[in-house]
C-alpha cells in the first residue's frame, strides 16, 4: 500500500469535514489581510506542516525586504534581525485587530538607524510620521504607517531659505532649535567678519523680508566687493581705489593710506623719495572728507617748482626731470635726452641704449679714446685671433647694430680656412662646433670626424674597413645615412635584391627590451635561413639544412633554378601549363601554414576524379 505523509492525511481529514472555516481557521484575519481569507489562500502565508514563513511575508512586504537587504531600518537591527515575523505581527484575531502594536513611549528609535536627539527626542511620533512626509506614493496611501521616512531635514521641514542655500541644513543648524545657527562660521563664508563687523547684528546686513508670502532673510547674493555696497561714500566718489586702501574695519578714522593707497590711480605717480613721503607733508590734513587730498589736484608730475625751490634759479629751465630723478636730487638720469651726435663719437646700434656712466666713469666732459673697440671692451677670445702679436678689431666680425652675439663671419669666409664646410656641415649651427663648456672657441678644435663625432662602430667592425677611425671610408658629409662602401671587399659581394637592401637591415639587430640595436659586422652568417624565414618548413632539408640556392637566386624569390624534370614527376603535355598552386596546396601543421611540395602519390586518380 502506498504511504502518504502524515500532514497529507491531516489535510484530507480536514477537507472532509463540514464547516471547514470554523474547524480549520483559528479566527478571522485582520482587515489588512482580509483579501487573503479562505481555504484556497492558506499556503500564501503558511507552509504545509510548518509555521508561517518569513520568506512569504517578505514576498508581499517588499518594502521591508528591501530595507533588510540594505541592512537599513528597524527590521535590520540586531535586536530584530533573525526573529520570525509572527512573533510581533500575529494574525487570525479578528478584523479589527491591529497587527502593528508597540509601546510608542518606550520605543528605542535608535534601532531604526536614525537617532532621536534634541527637539526630535520629545516630539510626538505622529508629528513626523504623517503622509505629507512620505515620498513613496504606495506607502503614502497606508494608514498609520511608520515607513517611507527620509532622514533629510527638508523631507519634513519647510525650506526657510527657499532654495537660496544648501539643502544640507545640518551644516549650520542643530536639532536643539532652528535659531541660532551654531554650526555656521562666518569665516568660512566669502565675506569674513573682521573688526567692527564682528559687533554688527546679523539683521543689519541680512535684512528680514517677505518672499513668496513667507518670512525670509537673505544670506546669499549680497554684494560685498567694496565697502560702498553697504556704506555711503563720504568722498563723493572722488577716489577710484577701494576704501580698504586707506581705512580698516577696526575704525573708519584709522588711516593706512600711506602704505596701501595706489597713488598711480591719480594724475601724479609716486616715484623714488615721493613714495616714502608722508601723505600730509603734501596734503592738508584739516580738510573735510569731501575735499581732503584734493588740494594738489591739477599739478603735473614735472612741475617740480610747484612744491620744491628751484636750486638753479631758472638757469636750466623749469623741467627738472630732464636731468634729475625722484630717487635723489643728486642722482642724475641716463641723460637720454642728450644729443651725442654733437660730439666726435656718434652713438649707433647697441651703444644708444648704454648708460652714460658705463663709458663716462668720472665727469661727462673727460675725453674717451674710441679709436678701437678693445679700448673699452675686453677680448672675449683671449688672443685666439692674434696675428703677429696684434688682434683684429671686433668690427671685423661683429656689428654695433646686432651686438656681440651676432657674427658677420660668412660661410664663404669659412671656406677659406682649414676646414671648408660642405654637405650637412653647411646646415650645422656654429655653436654646435664652436661652443665648449659654455664658451665660444675657434682654435684647435680638430678637423677629423672623430674629433667631434663618436665612432659608434668601434669594437664591432674590423679595422681594415675603418682605418684610423676614418668615418669618410663609408660616410659622406651630405648625410650619415648615406653610405658609400664597396661590399665586394668583403666575403659577401652584394648581388640582385641584396644590393638594394639598407645596411641596417643586415648589420643592426633589434634586442628585446632595449632601444639600441646590436651591431653585427663580424662573422655575419651567410646562410639564407639566417635572415629569411623558411616558408617550406623541413620539406627540402638535407642533413638538417635547407639550401635555398638550389631553387632561388638573389634576383627575386622566383624559383628559376628549380627544374621540375629532375623530380619524380616530370611535367609533360598539359601538365606543363598548369599553375603550381593547382597541385601544390597549402597545408597546416602544428598551427603553421605552408605549401606542400612533397607529393607522395602521382597516379591520375589521386588528382583527377
Amino acid at each position: 500500500m502506498k504511504r502518504y505523509p502524515i500532514y497529507h492525511i491531516i489535510l484530507i481529514s480536514f477537507l472532509s469535514l463540514t464547516g471547514l472555516k470554523a474547524q480549520i481557521s483559528p479566527g478571522d484575519l485582520s482587515q489588512a489581510h482580509a483579501d487573503l481569507e479562505g481555504m484556497s489562500n492558506c499556503t500564501l502565508c503558511h507552509d504545509l506542516g510548518k509555521k508561517v514563513s518569513n520568506a512569504k511575508c517578505l514576498d508581499c512586504h517588499k518594502e521591508i525586504k528591501s530595507l533588510i537587504n540594505q541592512k537599513s531600518g528597524y527590521h535590520a537591527s540586531k535586536e530584530v534581525s533573525g526573529k520570525d515575523c509572527f512573533e510581533c505581527h500575529s494574525d487570525h484575531h479578528g478584523r479589527k485587530f491591529d497587527m502593528v502594536r508597540f509601546d510608542e513611549d518606550n520605543f528605542n528609535h535608535n534601532l531604526t538607524g536614525y537617532k532621536l536627539e534634541g527637539q526630535h527626542e520629545v516630539i510626538d511620533c505622529r508629528k513626523c510620521h504623517v503622509p505629507d512626509n512620505i515620498h513613496d506614493r504606495d506607502l503614502k496611501k497606508r494608514k498609520d504607517t511608520f515607513l517611507g521616512m527620509d532622514d533629510k531635514c527638508l523631507s519634513c521641514h519647510d525650506d526657510y531659505h527657499q532654495k537660496t542655500m544648501s539643502d544640507d541644513c545640518a551644516k549650520c543648524h542643530n536639532i536643539e532649535a532652528f535659531r541660532p545657527a551654531p554650526k555656521f562660521d562666518h569665516d568660512e563664508a566669502k565675506f569674513k567678519l573682521v573688526g567692527k563687523h564682528k559687533e554688527v547684528d546679523c539683521k543689519e546686513c541680512h535684512e528680514m523680508t517677505t518672499k513668496n508670502g513667507k518670512e525670509f532673510q537673505l544670506f546669499t547674493g549680497i554684494e560685498f566687493a567694496d565697502c560702498v555696497a553697504c556704506h555711503e561714500d563720504p568722498h563723493s566718489d572722488k577716489f577710484d581705489s577701494k576704501c580698504s586702501s586707506c581705512h580698516t574695519e577696526s575704525a573708519f578714522s584709522t588711516f593706512i593710506g600711506k602704505r596701501n593707497f595706489n597713488h598711480n590711480t591719480t594724475d601724479f605717480t609716486l616715484k623714488g623719495k615721493h613714495k616714502s613721503t608722508d601723505c600730509f607733508s603734501c596734503h592738508d590734513r584739516n580738510r573735510d572728507a569731501k575735499t581732503i587730498f584734493q588740494d594738489k589736484k591739477g599739478i603735473n608730475e614735472n612741475q617740480c617748482i610747484k612744491c620744491h625751490e628751484d636750486f638753479h634759479k631758472g638757469k636750466f629751465g623749469n623741467d627738472c626731470a630732464k636731468c634729475h630723478q625722484e630717487s635723489s636730487f643728486t642722482s642724475m638720469k641716463t641723460m637720454d635726452f642728450f644729443d651725442h651726435n654733437l660730439t666726435d663719437y656718434h652713438l649707433e646700434g647697441n651703444h644708444v641704449g648704454v648708460d652714460c656712466k658705463n663709458c663716462h666713469k668720472k665727469n661727462y666732459s673727460d675725453p674717451i679714446d674710441f679709436s678701437a673697440c678693445k679700448n673699452c671692451h675686453e677680448d672675449y677670445h683671449k688672443g685666439e685671433f692674434l696675428k703677429n702679436g696684434t688682434a683684429p678689431d671686433c668690427v671685423e666680425c661683429h656689428s654695433l647694430i646686432e651686438g656681440f652675439e651676432f657674427s658677420l663671419y660668412t660661410t664663404e669666409q669659412h671656406q677659406t680656412n682649414a676646414f671648408p664646410l660642405d654637405g650637412g656641415h653647411l646646415a650645422t649651427p656654429c655653436f654646435a662646433c664652436h661652443v665648449s663648456e659654455d664658451r665660444w672657441t675657434f682654435r684647435n678644435i680638430g678637423t677629423e670626424c672623430i674629433d667631434c663625432h663618436n665612432n659608434i662602430h668601434e669594437g664591432f667592425m674590423e679595422a681594415k674597413f675603418l682605418p684610423d677611425n676614418k668615418c669618410e671610408s663609408c660616410h659622406i658629409t651630405a648625410s650619415w645615412a648615406t653610405v658609400d662602401f664597396d661590399h665586394n671587399r668583403t666575403s659577401w659581394p652584394l648581388e640582385g635584391k641584396h644590393s638594394n637592401v639598407s645596411c641596417g637591415e643586415c648589420h643592426f639587430k633589434e634586442v628585446p627590451g632595449k632601444e639600441e640595436k646590436n651591431q653585427v659586422f663580424k662573422d655575419l652568417d651567410q646562410e639564407c635561413f639566417k635572415c629569411h624565414e623558411n616558408i617550406h618548413e623541413q620539406q627540402f632539408e638535407e642533413n638538417g639544412i635547407t639550401d635555398c640556392k638550389r631553387c632561388h637566386d638573389s634576383a627575386d624569390w622566383f624559383p628559376r633554378q628549380f627544374d621540375h624534370d629532375k623530380t619524380e614527376f616530370p611535367l609533360e603535355g598539359k601538365h606543363a601549363e598548369v599553375e603550381c598552386k593547382e597541385c601544390h596546396k597549402p597545408s597546416i601543421v602544428d598551427g603553421k601554414s605552408f605549401v606542400d611540395y612533397k607529393i607522395e602519390k602521382f597516379e591520375c586518380i589521386d588528382c583527377h576524379q
